[in-house]
């Protein structure tokens, strides 16, 4: 389990999307409220951006969030109108390091995926080995679950380049055949520069956790959707379980059930 958060909006400061909240993302590495598998997130964390040419980037590493001693310069430094960002708990078989790290990224996509397959390295693994072309499945530098269903998404969108909701409505669909008995948490974000889309989701257990607003007050001019609420107040709304929330430039929230 892991937790995430994403932003939309006119430019904001990292530091008031990943620092500046009372319950910040960096805060929920060490103090969750709302996990069930786990007390700390602290094997690793990332956020990621798109550049002026509109290619995704991605700040990785593999220690505790709050033992970073670039963050406080990076986030007066960087200022962008869209982050997506996690802190990690590893599932048991899947190692800390770099590239079990994310967020995961292609020449178009920004991914994170909050949750697990069970029983994936001797089920799920094989078959998607079998199923991915063989320059998608060689792009894959890690183990975990997480990557491949990322490589599953980059095959989708190379045969095909939908939006983020789209390529993420197509995974659970194959999903559900895939993993028809078995149990899978799948919050995940999906991100082509110019829409986020994240599901709230699960395979035979209860959904993570997952909130959405649009009228925060310290980014007022954006929405953010969080594992946890950031911030204070009523203005955060729960994401209902089964469903995909979509944000664009028009700062309206889709809500839909897959």
């Amino acid at each position: 389990m892991c937790r995430l958060a994403a932003y939309l909006g006119q430019p904001v400061y990292l530091e008031r999307f990943l620092l500046a909240p009372e319950h910040s993302l960096i805060r929920q590495a060490w103090s969750p409220r709302e996990m069930r598998s786990a007390a700390l997130n602290a094997d690793g964390f990332g956020f990621g951006w798109y550049d002026d040419a509109g290619c995704p980037v991605a700040y990785r590493n593999i220690q505790p969030a709050w033992a970073d001693p670039n963050l406080a310069a990076l986030g007066r430094s960087l200022i962008r109108d869209l982050w997506l960002a996690n802190v990690r708990s590893a599932t048991a078989g899947f190692a800390s390091g770099y590239a079990n790290t994310q967020p995961f990224s292609d020449c178009r996509l920004l991914f994170l995926h909050n949750g697990f397959v069970d029983h994936f390295a001797d089920d799920l693994r094989p078959r998607l080995r079998s199923w991915l072309q063989p320059d998608i499945e060689a792009a894959i530098h890690g183990n975990t679950d997480s990557e491949y269903l990322f490589a599953v998404i980059r095959q989708l969108g190379a045969e095909d380049p939908q939006p983020p909701r789209l390529l993420l409505r197509r995974l659970v669909n194959a999903l559900a055949t895939w993993v028809p008995d078995g149990r899978a948490l799948l919050n995940i974000a999906l991100s082509d520069g110019s829409e986020i889309a994240v599901t709230r989701h699960a395979i035979g257990d209860e959904c993570p956790t997952l909130y959405a607003t649009d009228s925060d007050p310290l980014c007022p001019d954006g929405v953010l959707i969080a594992s946890e609420p950031l911030t204070p107040g009523m203005h955060w709304e729960a994401v209902p379980a089964h469903h995909i929330v979509a944000l664009d430039g028009t700062r309206r929230l889709s809500v839909t059930g897959l």
